[in-house]
């Protein structure tokens, strides 16, 4: 591996190593099978293993992740509230989130960082992703999808994941990594292809367990995986090493304004930190995009109520033009669909924080050296804060904001998704404008069921759709 790969952030490596695994008589109880078959229930059953142990051990339980310390999920607003505003010195997301993402992304990664090195990397990395930049890349975003709505063929099955996972690559090869079309854009996206093609095959499951991630000189998935990332790693420190000597006047892509982004002391990122900023954009910005829009079509095309309802609302706002940036804050109903299609179907299922000394959390002490989880998909299920959980309702969102405890897709507190505002604004204008010139169905047969990829959680098989028509 690369430096920039293991060497761990100053906050991490001076922190005290909490190695010690408390007794099982400290921690809430929780299943007893083995760390293994614990593992291998939410790798295989993801959604389901996370709701039986919910309706087994209720609002507070402990599991054994293997390769991990124990990890107490909590479901209650009231402790999730306390984990998202506690002192992240103390409840720590980088420290959490290291074993399972560190070897996938890079150590440099905001997303493992704590302390002061968060805080500084997320005040580099905050404006190109928010404000009215938005708009520049709206259009950018919507022409992409033209461009792959065309391309779909009628009548005949495809995945619509995949599809998705088209749109949102190439917005980040383009608004993200800055790299336009030619021989250089078809390189590159050749390589990432590659590297993001193991988050669909059999062993998508087990990249992120550390157990798993044997190299054998390139044989193995885990060795296949890291040769694919280091051909990106390559390509894109050429292209960092290119704009430095070239510049980046003109340009609006977020490489380049990070680039030439200055901390408080006037120290931009160095080439390692950027390498990671860009890995965790590709891996978080891409495939969760592409995901949360494969969730929201199967959830809208099995409710042609809905569907419809929110072709009428696109009628009255857009009109037969395209879908331009400035409709996007007057569509309320697709802002509800996708909100509840995330409540339904949330991409990641947990928040994780690891704890450095021994805490109290609603009510309970617990140990140092533990992990804590906020957990979404049980969070977002709860019959006590959703009435009809199971049911597909976007008017639970019309006209009402829920808590920041009892709905958090993106995460909560001072570490919510970086990138919240960009994912969601692509969402809308996707799934905007394929809804404006598509007409879609599921195809026969299909039955969906929950899929744990590398990162995220899926429907199976693509979410396989047939295309009736398509307006020009």
């Amino acid at each position: 591996m690369q430096a920039s790969e293991t060497r761990l952030a100053p906050e991490a490596s001076a922190s005290p190593r909490l190695t010690a695994v408390p007794p099982r008589r400290m921690l809430p109880r929780g299943p007893r099978q083995p760390r293994l078959l614990q593992s291998l229930r939410y790798a295989l059953w993801p959604y389901a293993s996370i709701d039986n142990t919910f309706r087994r051990y209720g609002e507070c339980y402990t599991v054994h992740p293997l390769g991990g310390p124990p990890m107490v999920v909590f479901t209650d607003p009231e402790a999730i509230k306390e984990i998202f505003s506690g002192d992240g010195g103390e409840l720590r997301a980088g420290e959490a989130a290291g074993p399972i993402l560190g070897p996938i992304i890079g150590w440099h990664s905001i997303l493992l960082l704590d302390g002061e090195r968060h805080h500084r990397e997320r005040r580099l990395m905050a404006p190109p992703l928010h404000g009215e930049r938005m708009h520049v890349y709206g259009r950018l975003m919507r022409e992409i999808a033209d461009r792959v709505i065309d391309a779909w063929p009628i009548g005949r099955p495809f995945p619509i994941h995949h599809e998705m996972q088209a749109i949102t690559l190439d917005v980040i090869l383009r608004a993200v990594f800055g790299v336009d079309e030619g021989t250089r854009f078809a390189h590159i996206r050749e390589g990432i292809v590659r590297f993001l093609a193991q988050a669909d095959g059999p062993t998508a499951a087990f990249l992120a367990i550390q157990a798993f991630q044997v190299e054998l000189r390139g044989l193995s998935p885990w060795g296949r995986f890291v040769r694919n990332r280091e051909t990106i790693r390559t390509e894109l420190l050429a292209e960092i090493g290119r704009r430095r000597r070239e510049g980046t006047e003109g340009r609006t892509d977020i490489l380049s304004m990070l680039i030439e982004a200055r901390d408080e002391q006037g120290e931009p990122m160095t080439d390692p930190e950027l390498i990671d900023e860009m890995f965790t954009l590709l891996m978080a910005g891409h495939e969760t995009t592409a995901t949360s829009l494969a969730w929201a079509f199967h959830h809208l095309l099995e409710r042609p109520d809905v569907l419809e309802k929110l072709r009428a609302e696109l009628a009255r706002v857009v009109g037969d033009g395209p879908v331009e940036p400035q409709h996007i804050s007057q569509l309320e109903y697709l802002d509800a669909v996708i909100k509840e299609s995330q409540r339904l179907c949330p991409v990641a299922t947990n928040v994780i924080r690891r704890l450095t000394r021994p805490m109290r959390i609603a009510g309970r002490d617990l140990p140092a050296g533990i992990t804590v989880s906020a957990c979404i998909y049980s969070t977002h299920h709860h019959p006590d804060l959703w009435p009809d959980p199971e049911r597909f309702d976007p008017e639970r969102f019309i006209g009402a904001r829920p808590a920041p405890h009892t709905f958090f897709p993106f995460g909560g507190g001072i570490r919510r998704c970086i990138g919240a505002a960009f994912a969601t604004y692509e969402m809308k204008i996707v799934l905007a404008q394929v809804l404006a010139r598509a007409r879609l169905r599921i195809a026969a047969g299909y039955r969906v069921r929950p899929v744990l990829r590398t990162i995220t959680v899926a429907p199976s098989r693509g979410m396989p759709v047939v295309l009736d028509s398509r307006k020009p």
